[in-house]
């Protein structure tokens, strides 16, 4: 395992991490793969209060053999959930719960958007609850999570002695959100930057075009696109250690493996051309920058938005007819077509998607003819399957 330094503090953080958004369904095997993820080095572990079950399932495993004191445990104040005072302590309180510990290495405000909702936390008296917690050892190292516009980014970087940030970061989205200016800054301040969606939720990997895909096929090398996507992050040097929610063990031994071999400037200018070319080809065909996050929802309507957008995305990836059966499968109930245009998600959104447009292309491309009848045939599938 490559390991890159904490500047802040001397830590050696390990380069690849380990994201718990999207843990395995079942328990016994996340446990497998975070034993096995930490016997080959990784210590960095990411969740957040609202990722479901997460906490807990992390808090249980890290608990025994004492794992605990072997990783380092990266966290996420909500602060949409704060209203008063009171609340930092309680959600807090609630995290070491959780995770069965009295101290969270890296705590973090999750998706702050902008200076003015810092400044209203710092009005409910986040600084001085900060102090205390870092007094007491019980907070190790404060940052902020970030899925803004790139100014924002730079104006929150300069509002605070932060210790650490973390930002979405890849090929395709070089000079989005943060972007590349963001991740540069912050590092000129001496500020730790971890990255995350370092594979775009997965379509930098599952929903590459024809075009794109076959760029990476006549490269040289040979490698997996997670694997030139994630070499990609780990060719800047500002980066301290990148995350990948990781569901099988086949993607962990990859993402070890490459973790070991991607170091900065590694990359030849031959091939750092060739993310160009895919990058151009992606976006010619994309209809939504959705990663699928869920922090959309829920939806009062009912609507699953990530699935929507997800199937809209594999339709234009060349998959229409299959995207429209797994899109009535799945999504049953719960489509596009029950959008009531509240906007509530867009609200939520880190991304700033113009959802409410997204959801009625998504009804025009996916809810119209053959979709009444694969609707039709698979509702009769499913009884029979019941």
């Amino acid at each position: 395992m490559q390991y890159r330094t904490n500047p802040k503090t001397g830590e050696q953080i390990s380069a690849l991490a380990f994201g718990c958004m999207r843990f395995h369904k079942d328990e016994a095997e996340v446990e497998r793969q975070i034993r096995y993820a930490i016997n080959q080095g990784i210590n960095y572990f990411d969740t957040a209060y609202i990722y479901t079950g997460s906490e807990a399932i992390l808090g249980r495993i890290l608990a025994k053999d004492d794992l605990r004191s072997q990783v380092y445990i990266a966290d996420k104040l909500p602060y949409y959930l704060v209203r008063k005072p009171a609340d930092f302590e309680r959600l807090f309180q609630t995290q070491l719960t959780r995770l069965q510990t009295d101290y969270i290495d890296y705590y973090m405000v999750h998706m702050l958007p902008s200076l003015t909702s810092w400044e209203k936390l710092c009005q409910l008296g986040i600084l001085d609850w900060i102090q205390e917690k870092k007094a007491s050892g019980a907070i190790r190292q404060m940052g902020f999570s970030f899925h803004g516009s790139g100014q924002d980014f730079i104006d929150l970087i300069d509002a605070w002695d932060w210790e650490f940030t973390m930002i979405q970061y890849n090929y395709y989205d070089e000079h989005f959100q943060a972007g590349r200016r963001g991740l540069e800054y912050a590092a000129e301040k001496g500020i730790p930057v971890m990255v995350m969606e370092p594979l775009r939720g997965g379509t930098l990997v599952h929903q590459l075009p024809p075009a794109a895909q076959a760029v990476w096929e006549k490269a040289p090398g040979k490698r997996s696109p997670a694997e030139w996507a994630l070499r990609w992050v780990w060719d800047h040097p500002q980066v301290l250690t990148a995350l990948s929610g990781m569901t099988t063990m086949e993607m962990l031994e990859e993402n070890i493996r490459v973790a070991s071999q991607g170091s900065p400037g590694s990359l030849t200018d031959q091939e750092l051309a060739l993310y160009d070319q895919v990058s151009t080809a992606i976006r010619a065909v994309l209809k939504s920058p959705c990663t699928g996050c869920g922090y959309c929802m829920p939806c009062p309507a009912g609507v699953d938005i990530p699935l929507c957008l997800t199937k809209l995305n594999d339709a234009a990836l060349g998959g229409r007819w299959m995207s429209m059966y797994w899109y009535a499968a799945t999504g049953d109930g719960k489509n596009a077509s029950l959008c009531n245009g509240c906007g509530k998600c867009e609200k939520h959104c880190p991304q700033g998607i113009p959802i409410r447009t997204a959801l009625q292309q998504t009804v025009r491309e996916l809810e119209r003819f053959p979709y009444g009848v694969i609707r039709f045939m698979t509702r009769k599938m499913l009884k029979k399957k019941r």
